[in-house]
């Protein structure tokens, strides 16, 4: 469990990260430098889980040496089903991280929801309904590994 005391915010009490993986974690379906390291680390304190419609069906490949469960999203109305997602596993307890309009109803719903925007950039209501923006993944990774640093971003 990954635990924070935020002036103004509150106490934050998370079991569970939800990522996306297109675009968030990955760009062109390859797993961006340092993030695998940094999600393994945080394996030891989170359940991760992967969200995504694999755009490229690289996921599972680009996964398979990280400590995280995968779900690979089908049909339609994604947005719904990560905020289901979410809601499923207790939205107090969760950090999400994504970058698309169909993660800004899991980013608004999460106790904590990050916003990236890597080289695909960041969707406007996604960016709205998130806590904190980062330009790079491993910023919002090291957020959490690094809690002072999300301290400082989030209290009032």
């Amino acid at each position: 469990m990954l635990e924070l005391e935020i002036p103004g915010f509150g106490p934050v009490r998370l079991t569970h990260l939800v990522s996306d993986f297109t675009g968030t974690l990955s760009v062109d379906g390859n797993l961006l430098p340092g993030v695998g390291e940094r999600l393994n680390r945080l394996a030891a304190l989170v359940t991760i889980h992967i969200l995504t419609a694999d755009t490229f069906g690289k996921a599972r490949e680009a996964l398979q040496e990280i400590n995280c469960r995968i779900e690979i999203l089908t049909g339609e109305a994604h947005d719904v089903q990560k905020e289901m997602f979410v809601r499923d596993l207790d939205p107090e307890q969760v950090v999400a991280f994504g970058n698309g309009n169909n993660d800004r109803r899991m980013l608004k719903l999460a106790k904590l929801g990050v916003a990236v925007s890597e080289a695909e950039g960041c969707a406007v209501e996604a960016l709205i309904n998130a806590d904190i923006h980062v330009n790079r993944a491993i910023d919002g990774l090291d957020l959490l590994l690094l809690p002072k640093r999300c301290k400082a971003t989030l209290r009032y």
